[in-house]
């Protein structure tokens, strides 16, 4: 089915969801000198629970809690730690999508602000490539090093030249992106998604080498600056040590999710498992994390902070928020599993008659439950948002659901036609 929500959509559509009346939450209390130790019984935890303390560390738990204009982007950034960058268009791009998601007035400009101007932000690989804030340039130091030993000694598909006549072209003449290179002789690609143009090659390992950063990003399009120049430095942070690196992403994870495992620490990033493990035992022996368990979780362990489960949130109002598949909320698929018993598949990549949801289907959160999954896209000329396919995943009160979810779509389309 093909359903349109234009502009026509009924504007008298109510913007504001009923609130649940809520029970008190259950408590925890943990004194110091009762902390568990790493071989003491974990604490046990609802399912509900376990959900609700995610809810509560991914901020969706609450109307604009980052406040609002331009200072809520960095807020939220620095909060969840990253905000991924993919370039997919069906909708809005879902950097924009997922700050949108936390920050009613979000604006693309918000964004632009914080990585152009104010320089509070800036984009390279976390487990995958992202906004990040930039007092936690330190932590990727080291990976830039590492990127940067690898062009040195020859074992990239980049060469000498090419990458010293780039960085001598933008230390000349400024800032550019691609679309200012007209003078490349393409070359054969080495891996499927190589480019042929020697100064794309170049602009990427200079980029994860930490010699360039991108200053500005325009839809898909990349303006690269000498890294110290954008940021007024003499020379960049000193890559941290490893093991302050380690309890670094140990403390994103407890801030961003609540209730933490090595696999969601450590997402995409396996080798640093032992460490974080060796960080988890010690700061167990201090008392500052407790072993949980919760219903289906099965083999993988979890921690959290004592003060953590001593405020357990109580059920969550049921707010509706209709997810970026690239949400830190949906992106580990098997801690989503985990939690809310429920299995998202990215379709994108599969052939149409084969597709379930939908291309680019997201999921629907309505309180704490994944309640319908919706295949959209934004038909920018006819001003619309078009609903390809709506899936129910919980059977229960539909009706009522149906006029929630309508009236979300109906603000989301306003932020995906507001240019």
């Amino acid at each position: 089915m093909n359903r349109s929500f234009g502009l026509s959509l009924d504007d008298r559509l109510s913007e504001h969801i009923s609130v649940l009346h809520c029970s008190p939450p259950l408590r925890f209390h943990c004194s110091p000198a009762l902390m568990p130790s790493a071989a003491q019984k974990p604490v046990a935890l609802t399912s509900p629970q376990a959900r609700r303390i995610w809810l509560r560390a991914q901020r969706l738990d609450e109307d604009a809690p980052f406040g609002g204009g331009p200072a809520a982007t960095q807020a939220a950034i620095e909060h969840l730690g990253y905000v991924q960058i993919d370039t997919i268009n069906v909708i809005e791009r879902c950097h924009h999508h997922i700050l949108f998601t936390r920050i009613p007035d979000y604006r693309r400009e918000h964004l632009h602000q914080a990585q152009s101007v104010d320089k509070t932000v800036f984009e390279y690989r976390a487990h995958a490539l992202a906004y990040l804030p930039t007092t936690d340039m330190r932590f990727y130091a080291a990976k830039m090093r590492e990127h940067r030993r690898h062009v040195n000694a020859g074992l990239s598909s980049v060469s000498g030249k090419d990458l010293r006549r780039v960085l001598m072209r933008i230390k000349k003449q400024g800032a550019l992106s691609l679309r200012d290179i007209d003078d490349d002789v393409p070359v054969e690609k080495d891996h499927a998604w190589a480019s042929r143009k020697p100064s794309e090659r170049a602009l990427r390992a200079a980029f994860y080498s930490g010699a360039l950063t991108v200053s500005q990003r325009t839809g898909i399009l990349k303006t690269f600056e000498l890294m110290n120049r954008h940021f007024g430095w003499d020379k960049p942070p000193k890559p941290a040590p490893e093991k302050e690196t380690l309890n670094h992403l140990l403390d994103r994870a407890l801030r961003s999710q609540g209730v933490v495992s090595l696999d969601s620490i450590c997402h995409l990033d396996a080798p640093r498992k032992a460490g974080i493990r060796r960080a988890i035992e010690a700061r167990m022996r201090h008392g500052e994390l407790v072993s949980v368990e919760f219903d289906g979780m099965g083999k993988f362990e979890h921690w959290a902070r004592p003060e953590t489960l001593d405020a357990v949130p109580p059920p969550a109002e049921e707010r509706v928020h209709i997810l970026s598949p690239f949400d830190p909320l949906i992106i580990q698929r098997k801690r989503l599993k985990l939690f809310f018993d429920y299995d998202h598949i990215f379709e994108a990549y599969v052939p149409k008659p084969k597709r379930k949801f939908g291309y680019f289907a997201l999921p629907v959160l309505i309180g704490d439950k994944i309640v319908a999954i919706l295949d959209l896209k934004t038909d920018r000329a006819q001003q619309k948002l078009l609903v390809q396919q709506w899936t129910w995943i919980e059977k229960n009160s539909k009706r009522s659901r149906k006029k929630q979810i309508e009236e979300a779509l109906h603000r989301f389309e306003q932020f995906q036609l507001a240019r």
